[in-house]
C-alpha cells in the first residue's frame, strides 16, 4: 500500500511534466514508448517533490543513457540490486529494459540466483560480484576490481559503483514509499517460491 500516494498526471506542475517527457525521450531513444510502461506510480510519487525529482532524474539519466556501461551490463547490475533488495517495482521496470537490451527470459531470471556466477561471461561475473560486494560490504573486493579494471576503463568503473549505489537508493525509496507496480508491470514481477 502506498505510503506516499502518487500524484495524478493532471496534478503535475507543467514544467515537471515537460521535464519528464524529455527524460523519457532521452532514456527510450528510438524504442517505441508503448513497449515500456510509463512508470506512472513512481513518477507520480516523485511529482510530489519536483525539485528532488528533477535533480534525481537528471543524475539517473546519466546512468541510463550517458554511462560507459552497455545497456546489457547496466541492466545486469540493476536487476541484481532489485533481486538483493527484493524491490519488485525496480525488478519489473528493468526486466523490460533488459529484454530490450537483448537478454533472454532465462538470463533475466538467472540474475536473481544470488551467489551464482555460472553461465556468465568474465565481465558479467565480475559485475554481479561487484554488485553483491557493494551491497554487502560497501566496497568492491580487490580481486573483483582487478577483473573489472581489465574489462572496463576508469570512467566505466566509476559508473559501475554509482549505478549500484543509485539503484540501491532507489530500491529503498520505492519500498519505503510503498510504490505499487502498475497493472502493465504485473507480467514482469519476480516470481518468488
Amino acid at each position: 500500500m502506498a505510503r506516499i500516494s502518487p500524484a495524478d498526471k493532471s496534478e503535475w506542475a507543467p514544467e515537471f511534466a515537460e521535464f519528464v517527457g524529455a527524460f523519457r525521450s532521452s532514456v527510450l531513444g528510438d524504442t517505441p514508448a508503448d513497449t515500456h510502461p510509463a512508470g506512472a506510480n513512481l513518477l507520480g510519487t516523485l511529482a510530489r517533490y519536483p525539485a528532488l525529482a528533477k535533480a534525481f532524474l537528471t543524475f539517473n539519466g546519466h546512468l541510463l543513457y550517458g554511462s560507459g556501461l552497455s545497456d546489457r551490463s547496466r541492466e545486469l547490475i540493476v536487476l541484481r540490486v532489485a533481486a538483493v533488495r527484493e524491490c519488485d517495482y525496480e525488478w519489473a521496470q528493468h526486466a523490460i529494459l533488459a529484454d530490450i537490451a537483448g537478454m533472454s527470459e532465462e538470463q533475466i531470471s538467472k540474475i536473481s540466483d544470488l551467489g551464482d556466477y555460472s553461465g556468465w561471461t568474465t565481465a558479467e561475473r565480475a559485475l554481479l560480484a561487484a554488485t553483491d560486494e557493494l551491497l554487502s560490504d560497501g566496497c568492491v573486493a580487490p580481486e573483483t576490481w582487478k577483473t573489472l579494471a581489465v574489462e572496463f576503463d576508469e570512467n566505466t568503473l566509476m559508473d559501475i559503483v554509482f549505478t549500484v549505489g543509485t539503484y540501491d537508493m532507489l530500491a529503498m525509496a520505492l519500498r519505503s514509499f510503498g510504490v505499487e507496480p502498475e497493472p502493465d508491470l504485473e507480467p514482469y514481477l519476480p516470481q518468488r517460491g
